[in-house]
């Protein structure tokens, strides 16, 4: 077995959630590249479909299927919404993210409950149905959760002075929990041969933030840069793959040394 053997996904079914997104499209790529069938999740079948169709037409396997993490119905019946003709779920990427409210003083309990419905409630319901599969189907799995530095460290607001950008109270809390939910998962579901990570990146250039941000953001981090897809997709198909084989239980910032200090 080569290297370039044990980062294949060749033959295996993974699932994004978000798929069509800011992470969820270059990840769902990635994993495509690298041998999976992967199955797009959005709120929207029309984008899910659009995204497939995109990786198809580069000669990829990719399927688009709908998912509403905040409906229990929607996620219940996700297993049954998939191809027939695929042998089961190898790995789960969990990057959805439900974005609504602010600040301490802005959030309102409204806000609160619609991001927990989908990020905590969601999330669970989710890894729930499909480490049942995986565990019914006894090959094993790979879950990889996408945190947040913010999941690990507080914000530095100063970074966001003079722009409309900031780091909404919700998402610190709902990635903290995904790193506890990580560990705890990786300790129960170790023994059927599922593998639980985390990875967390820090802040990925989009071509849309300010450049006051752009600049305060490079400032602050050893390497000085934003991160790229590409530094995104590495580490996601390290712990996606059987490279990884031996990994379970860790949250791998991502994030040119921002939380080394």
């Amino acid at each position: 077995m080569t290297v370039f053997d044990v980062f294949s996904l060749a033959g295996k079914t993974a699932v994004v959630t978000g798929g069509t997104g800011l992470y969820g499209t270059p990840i769902a790529r990635a994993l495509a590249e690298a041998g999976a069938h992967v199955v797009i999740t959005s709120r929207s079948r029309h984008r899910a479909d659009a995204a497939a169709e995109q990786l198809r037409a580069a000669g990829l396997a990719a399927s688009g299927v709908n998912l509403d993490l905040s409906d229990p119905d929607s996620v219940a019946g996700l297993l049954g919404r998939l191809d027939p003709a695929l042998p089961g779920i190898d790995v789960l990427v969990n990057n959805a993210v439900h974005r609504q409210g602010g600040d301490l003083a802005t959030t309102t309990a409204a806000d609160w409950d619609a991001t927990s419905a989908a990020n905590s409630r969601g999330l669970f319901l989710v890894t729930q149905a499909v480490a049942e599969a995986m565990i019914r189907r006894g090959t094993g799995g790979a879950i990889v959760n996408i945190g947040s530095i913010y999941g690990i460290t507080g914000p530095d607001f100063s970074l966001y002075t003079g722009t409309e950008m900031t780091m909404p109270l919700f998402y610190a809390y709902d990635k903290a929990g995904m790193i506890g939910m990580t560990r705890h998962l990786a300790c129960q579901l170790g023994p059927h041969g599922i593998r639980v990570n985390c990875l967390a990146p820090g802040g990925l250039a989009d071509g849309t933030q300010p450049a006051s941000f752009v600049r305060r953001y490079q400032a602050r981090t050893p390497l000085g840069r934003l991160a790229e897809e590409s530094d995104v997709v590495g580490a996601l198909l390290l712990l996606a793959s059987d490279a990884g084989a031996y990994i379970t239980g860790v949250t791998l910032p991502v994030d040119g040394g921002f939380t080394a200090h």
